[in-house]
């Protein structure tokens, strides 16, 4: 995968002493990284740093060399060497963030991000740390999002070398490949070619036939990769880099080849490629009158950039445009890839993702992460939609043959959950307090809003049972005439199990809940619990709301009775004081229940002191509190 060099020779000082070994293996480091041989860098300045030398400059353009040759997790140990042995600028604080997040390692790249945010005045690396703190912030949600996706490797194409941008074209599967015998000295591996395999082999290693696609066109010792053809297959650009036409990052260029009289043309330079700039990864729209490609051209959002052109009736490409900051980020965008439905996907590290490169599906002005699998810590890219929820698409995850491998996806379908709540209705005997079933009672289920949603009849065991929703909160209502309606609530909300715990393809899941109705006796006092007040004081604190809401709720539950809630107080103090403090308390009470919506004629507020006591003659501090109560009784039933 090419990847643009965007820093500058780094000069070595060694003025320290050194032994001449060291010397010698550094200075061959730096010619090769000044000319963009980064293999034999990394060869160069590893003999160094075994000969027991760890200067900081060596590590620095160690890992220098790892990233600027697309091995950024291979840099963070000497990014973070060359910080501990001194080099503490922004470039290298700067650096190691980034590299801690290539390896997920989340938090840490966060707060060393944070670290060199704290210190940074270069522009440039301000904005792109201050993006990476924001895009890490929503890591979480895309790894716990669900995406139903198996991911394979594709063993036909897959090799020790790396594969990527993965193309169909009759029948066959067009894929870019480093598996020349030629070593590019850029980062080791061969020169990239293109390669073809009946799509019908790709799943069978031991039947495919892999051999170079259009020998015309895998010129030597250039980098010939990322092919895309027009709808009739009979025109097809690529990108080409190493030609020696442009110098550092620029060296890539896109280029033009036609199907004439049964082979490829001679390619030639597409005319809309930028003299100082890196052109590569086109894609053609399903009617192969628009090419998206990418560019860090002039005139972009930061990196490198999604752009477009329009290809004319006579085969004349439009001046690109680029597709804008919702595409595209200060950092880099690359691969686009236009599904045959017209979906936009492309690879990105400036949108919230999970490594380096992720992969993204444009959905108006929504760029949506594809989350794992499909996405990892590595670079995902080159996506290809070959079916109805399958494809390939590319990456340099852990476990591959090579560097870059190809993959295929498939979506799976999830396995499935169904909730229900099988219940009981039970009568309550209020002189003995036991329970029998009850038949008949009307059961109705409501949803967080207490909107009905369905209701049931008790059968003679006084069961019932309602299907419930994935992730919702629901309340079960019973009643029936003359007594007291029960309500539970039921949640299903967190109890989802994951996909990776179900063994069938339908799972049900059954939760259990008990209602118990009581009579409505008129004039029978209920106590009400847990009403608190502060000392001599009748104001409703916030725990005894929470009581008084239940009360609030018997009342919408029961709408034919009619109330009066009384205080009482224990028979310390004075009687006429205790008396109007019980009047006052209960009568707070009463307000706070009108103020929740109920009919002021359904509540009457009574305090009768010390008049009425549970425990006459206490003694103990227990006995008192018990004669510190809220009651209600029932005074009228409505028929």
């Amino acid at each position: 995968m090419m990847r643009q060099n965007r820093i500058l020779v780094l000069a070595l000082s060694l003025a320290v002493a050194a032994c001449g070994p060291f010397r010698s293996s550094v200075q061959k480091g730096d010619k090769n990284f000044s000319r963009e041989e980064y293999q034999l860098a990394i060869e160069n300045y590893q003999a160094a740093l075994n000969k027991g030398r760890t200067g900081a400059e060596v590590n620095f353009k160690l890992a220098e060399a790892y990233r600027l040759s697309n091995r950024l997790p291979q840099a963070e140990q000497y990014y973070k060497a060359a910080l501990d042995a001194g080099r503490k600028n922004e470039e290298t604080m700067f650096r190691y963030g980034m590299a801690l997040k290539a390896n997920g390692k989340y938090e840490e790249a966060a707060a060393q991000l944070q670290r060199y945010l704290a210190v940074a005045s270069n522009k440039t690396y301000i904005k792109l740390a201050q993006l990476e703190v924001k895009n890490l912030e929503q890591v979480a949600n895309i790894i716990k999002t669900p995406s139903y996706q198996i991911v394979k490797p594709v063993p036909a194409s897959n090799s020790a070398a790396s594969e990527f941008s993965p193309v169909v074209l009759n029948n066959e599967l067009i894929f870019s490949s480093t598996r020349e015998d030629a070593k590019y000295k850029g980062n080791g591996e061969g020169f990239l070619n293109l390669y073809v395999v009946p799509l019908a082999d790709t799943g069978n290693t031991a039947a495919a036939t892999v051999r170079p696609f259009a020998e015309q066109l895998n010129a030597p010792e250039v980098h010939d990769a990322s092919p895309a053809f027009t709808n009739e297959g009979r025109t097809m650009v690529f990108a080409r880099g190493n030609t020696g036409k442009k110098s550092g990052s620029a060296n890539v260029d896109l280029y033009i080849s036609q199907y004439k009289t049964g082979q490829w043309s001679e390619p030639r330079a597409a005319s809309f490629n930028d003299a100082a700039a890196w052109d590569a990864s086109p894609a053609f729209s399903p009617d192969g009158k628009t090419l998206y490609f990418s560019s860090d051209r002039r005139g972009g959002q930061g990196g490198r950039d999604i752009w477009k052109t329009t290809l004319d009736a006579g085969g004349r490409f439009s001046r690109p445009e680029n597709l804008g900051p919702t595409i595209n980020t200060p950092g880099n965008e690359s691969f686009p890839y236009v599904a045959p439905d017209g979906t936009l996907y492309i690879a990105s590290d400036g949108h919230p993702g999970l490594g380096g490169l992720d992969l993204f599906r444009i959905s108006g002005d929504s760029v949506i992460n594809l989350g794992a699998p499909i996405n990892s810590i590595g670079d995902d890219f080159s996506l290809l939609v070959t079916g109805q929820d399958q494809g390939i698409f590319a990456s340099n995850r852990a476990g591959g043959q090579g560097g870059d491998d190809l993959y295929s996806f498939v979506k799976r379908q999830p396995k499935l959950v169904n909730f229900f709540v099988d219940g009981r209705v039970l009568e309550r005997n209020e002189k003995t307090n036991a329970t029998t079933p009850m038949a008949n009672a009307r059961v109705t289920l409501q949803n967080a809003q207490g909107v009905k949603i369905t209701e049931a009849t008790a059968d003679a065991s006084g069961a019932f049972t309602f299907k419930l929703d994935t992730a919702s909160v629901y309340s079960v209502i019973a009643e029936r005439s003359g007594y007291f309606a029960a309500r539970q609530p039921v949640v299903t909300q967190g109890k989802t199990p994951p996909q990776s715990q179900l063994t069938q393809p339908v799972t049900d899941i059954r939760l259990t809940t008990t209602l118990t109705l009581s009579k409505i006796v008129r004039n029978k006092a209920i106590v009400v619990e847990n009403i608190f007040y502060d000392y001599d004081k009748a104001n409703i604190r916030p725990d005894a709301a929470v009581e008084l809401d239940k009360l609030v709720q018997t009342l919408i539950d029961n709408p034919t009775i009619t109330i009066e809630l009384s205080s009482h107080t224990d028979s310390r103090g004075v009687d006429i004081y205790n008396l109007d403090l019980s009047q006052r308390r209960a009568q707070s009470a009463v307000d706070y229940i009108i103020s929740k919506g109920i009919d002021p004629k359904r509540i009457t507020a009574r305090g009768y002191g010390e008049t009425r006591p549970v425990v006459r003659n206490a003694k103990t501090e227990a006995q008192h509190q018990r004669n510190r109560r809220t009651e209600f009784t029932v005074t009228r039933i409505d028929e």
